[in-house]
């Protein structure tokens, strides 16, 4: 393998991650700046340390499955194609302000490499179905156990008799959103880099454990930079145009988010050996459902904004599976690119 497919590679990866920076950072932060306890640069600080931590303590746990779990040994033509095919779709997500699943985007875009494969070698055994229906599941359980678990402690969070301006909640909603961010840092940052485990170890000849912390580390300052440079645009959809966030409704749905995320990640690896790359935006969006419902019925939610969102939600699988075997197809065949 060339060193210019290696740089390539990097490149997309950066690219990738900077687009998930700019789409996901939202699910983390857009509690506190709802609820107008932080102003968006304060937010994003806090997002940048604790997405670092949460991806070099516990990033490894996803790494792994979108490494090698979904698709087996993905070479680096197929890493460069994934990384592209889910740029560009979260990219355009982003520009528009709608907040989509970069799991479900690379995910979508590993899929298409998969059945790019199959189509050109009839690999069939490539592909691990058991897993892809375990992310699957996955995505539809977490963002219902984030709404079950933001309405009733929102409930709770109401018949305290401690005013709204109390320091004591606005901290308690800065330790949740530090933990959202930590947690987003442990699942998502596999999603950019997730595909290069293989490549990077190979090619540097060194362990895959090695592979994964270098990787979890780049991937963790290319997020960052999206973050400060587009993240404000899905901000403002999750923070304030789905419902309106007072500090009660933040401190529930902050906390929903955070807990989903990290039990998803860490649980599934404690027993199984991998962890779920679940869809952070949906646990996001599902919270802050969840405490809407809880406060005013079905009438305390947008109801355009959530079709939305969920129709953007439905797309982001096919489309970026197509856009992979149709990107795996023109750099093979076409420029004639080979590993």
């Amino acid at each position: 393998m060339s060193s210019l497919l290696l740089f390539v590679g990097l490149a997309a990866a950066a690219c990738l991650a900077w687009s998930i920076g700019a789409n996901d950072m939202a699910n983390s932060t857009s509690v506190v700046i709802g609820s107008g306890t932080l102003r968006f640069r304060q937010a994003f600080i806090l997002f940048l340390v604790f997405q670092l931590l949460g991806a070099l303590l516990q990033g490894y746990m996803v790494m792994k499955t979108l490494g090698k779990g979904v698709v087996h040994n993905i070479e680096i033509v197929g890493a460069i194609t994934a990384s592209i095919s889910a740029f560009s779709w979260i990219i355009i997500a982003s520009l528009v302000g709608a907040p989509i699943s970069t799991t479900h985007s690379i995910t979508g875009a590993v899929i298409g490499v998969g059945l790019s494969y199959m189509f050109l070698g009839s690999q069939e055994t490539l592909i691990n179905y058991q897993r892809i229906r375990d992310i699957v599941i996955s995505w539809i359980v977490s963002p219902v156990t984030s709404m079950i678990l933001a309405a009733p402690l929102y409930r709770a969070l109401r018949r305290l008799r401690v005013g709204d301006d109390s320091k004591a909640f606005k901290l308690l909603l800065l330790a949740f959103a530090a933990f959202a961010a930590y947690s987003f840092g442990a699942n998502d940052v596999a999603n950019a880099t997730g595909v290069y485990v293989t490549v990077t170890s190979s090619s540097f000849g060194i362990p895959d454990e090695d592979s994964m912390r270098f990787l979890v580390l780049f991937a963790s300052i290319f997020i960052a930079l999206g973050g400060v440079t587009l993240g404000y645009r899905v901000v403002t959809t999750l923070a304030y145009k789905i419902t309106r966030l007072d500090l009660r409704m933040s401190l529930a749905a902050g906390f929903a988010n955070a807990f989903t995320v990290w039990i998803f990640t860490t649980i599934p690896y404690l027993l199984f050996g991998y962890g779920l790359p679940i869809s952070t935006t949906y646990v996001a969006a599902g919270s802050i459902i969840g405490v809407g419902i809880a406060r005013s019925g079905w009438r305390g939610i947008n109801l355009k904004t959530v079709v939305f969102v969920i129709t953007s939600w439905l797309l982001t699988l096919p489309v970026t599976a197509g856009l992979s075997i149709a990107i795996y197809y023109v750099l093979t065949h076409i420029v004639g690119v080979r590993a």
